[in-house]
């Protein structure tokens, strides 16, 4: 029986709550002769700063290299949000990408069949939409230097940042998009905004070259505005979409309330190697914490991503998903995916009912 080494990183807000249930659903597969766990905790972002001083303390980082896998939960806490920038608990997150080098950011965008109901958009709309949208996580103007805020000699302030990739960290992001469409229906579009900007334009070209090594995936383009207006218009249109961080951020959250709730959407940010880092999309929602309000879902669903990418475990993650499935279909819901004659659960019970329905 294989081990599996995870360091648990359960944030801020909801982090704690929905990490738990995640836990209680790999226990259960554990009990059930699935694999051996070995799970260390450690604090990050706000908790991190609260407990040693900074969002990401070097006793969590190094727990996050040794590890072989990072559930995490979530970060952010407004009471922290006057610190200097280096020192806000989602720096926590943007230090672990660069850090652990994960690069490739995997953001599923699916609507379960109980949950069709749900969207904001017509059913017919989104019915059997199952979107995979590859992020490139470590670069961009997220990463790109010179950034920050200077006076100008007319006194006014200007603000700045710069968008940059090269080459190969297109390529390396480009392949494992290409790879994902192998495995899926074989359909890639690529995002960019090569009308406008010199980085998407280079981002086009890669991606085009590429296109060589994979005859047998289709590979189409998109501006970024078009793909933002289709996700709404036409979303089943897309099967593998990949882009650049900033784009990848916005598109991704767009797609994921296509799917009734973005407390239902789990990620995975993986290196070159398929280490990981798995959390749910959303945030730490401090306005609820504490409060047994939680959708665990997403989390428990990112649990599975990781049995599946980062341990090869494909019948253990296909068993969280089955569960989660079913919970849905017996009528279970958080008050972010209620229906008509639902069962209204926290976020306790909504663990517990997964757990009950691996068996």
């Amino acid at each position: 029986m294989s081990t599996l080494n995870i360091a648990v990183l359960p944030g801020d807000g909801i982090g704690p709550e929905i990490t738990e249930q995640a836990i209680a659903v790999l226990r259960r597969l554990e009990s059930q002769g699935h694999f051996s766990l070995n799970l260390e905790d450690a604090p990050v972002g706000g908790a991190g700063y609260r407990a040693m001083g900074h969002p990401l303390p070097p006793e969590t980082l190094a727990l996050a290299k040794a590890s072989d896998a990072i559930l995490f939960g979530s970060v952010g806490d407004f009471s922290l949000d006057t610190l200097p920038r280096e020192l806000r608990p989602e720096q926590a997150i943007l230090g672990l990408r660069k850090d652990l080098e994960l690069f490739a950011n995997l953001r599923p965008a699916f609507v379960l069949p109980e949950l069709v109901d749900a969207s904001t958009l017509k059913a017919e709309i989104v019915s059997g939409m199952d979107i995979l949208i590859i992020r490139e996580l470590t670069g961009d103007v997220y990463f790109g230097k010179p950034r920050g805020i200077r006076h100008l000699e007319n006194g006014d302030r200007e603000g700045f940042d710069t968008m940059v990739y090269n080459e190969s960290e297109i390529r390396r992001i480009g392949r494992v998009a290409f790879e994902a469409a192998r495995k899926r229906g074989r359909r890639l579009c690529s995002v960019d905004k090569a009308n406008v900007l010199e980085t998407t334009q280079l981002w086009r070209n890669v991606m085009t070259e590429l296109a060589g090594d994979y005859s047998d995936v289709e590979l189409s383009h998109i501006y970024v505005d078009n793909a933002a207006m289709q996700l709404l218009k036409n979303p089943k249109q897309f099967d593998v979409m990949v882009t650049g961080n900033m784009f990848g951020d916005i598109l991704s959250d767009e797609a994921s309330m296509l799917t009734g709730s973005i407390g239902m959407l789990p990620s995975a940010s993986l290196d070159a190697n398929n280490k990981g880092l798995y959390e749910p999309i959303h945030g730490s929602a401090p306005d609820i914490a504490g409060q047994d309000k939680a959708n665990p879902l997403a989390t428990i669903l990112s649990a599975a991503m990781m049995l599946r990418y980062s341990f090869g475990l494909e019948s253990s993650a296909l068993a969280i998903e089955q569960a989660v499935s079913k919970v849905l279909g017996l009528g279970y819901a958080t008050a972010d995916i209620q229906r008509p004659g639902a069962k209204m659960v926290g976020t306790q019970a909504m663990g517990a009912a997964v757990v009950e329905a691996l068996g």
